[in-house]
């Protein structure tokens, strides 16, 4: 195995990663205490999302959405692969992982979308759209249980340690075997 590395992550989508990790987590333990701390956090995500979507766009390679969103077929197929345990190995996101982030994505959006909501005329006080919240950030727990699992499945399947890939931004190239 060979011990060279590779820039895959970009600091950007590391510093997004690792801070939506922190900003969620806190907003998970500030939900029922301070509310001008939870509804703050809440903000600081949306923008965090939203900076994200711009680099999905204009970002480096591995960045970008282009890279790594695919149809549900790709994404079916690398899971049938994996259970098969014939996936390959990819230098970015693989389909699976990319079609998590776009969920993770959206769920987090809807649920900063909802906490503001809930502070306009329109929905101040709606019970309703407090369980839509709620639910939201419950999927997002689920979520993160999948994504985390996923990661340490690849990690073992391919011999790399991506949550430390995450944190320098590099990963082992792609060898021969790797290569479609």
């Amino acid at each position: 195995m060979t011990t060279e590395r590779i820039r895959v992550w970009d600091g950007f989508v590391r510093l997004f990663h690792w801070s939506l990790v922190a900003g969620i987590a806190t907003a998970w333990l500030t939900a029922d205490g301070p509310k001008v701390l939870h509804e703050g956090l809440g903000y600081a995500i949306a923008a965090l999302i939203a900076l994200r979507v711009v680099w999905g766009l204009i970002g480096p390679r591995h960045a970008r959405f282009a890279d790594f969103v695919r149809g549900p077929r790709p994404v079916l197929a690398h899971l049938r692969d994996l259970r098969a345990g014939r996936e390959r190995r990819y230098l970015g996101h693989n389909p699976a992982g990319g079609a998590m982030i776009v969920a993770l994505l959206l769920t987090v959006a809807g649920t900063a979308l909802t906490g503001w909501l809930q502070t306009t005329d329109a929905f101040w006080g709606s019970s309703a759209m407090e369980e839509v919240h709620e639910a939201l950030a419950t999927l997002i727990l689920v979520l993160v249980g999948l994504h985390v699992a996923g990661v340490l499945v690849e990690s073992l399947r391919h011999h790399e340690n991506l949550v430390l890939s995450m944190l320098t931004g590099t990963k082992r190239p792609l060898s021969e075997q790797d290569r479609p």
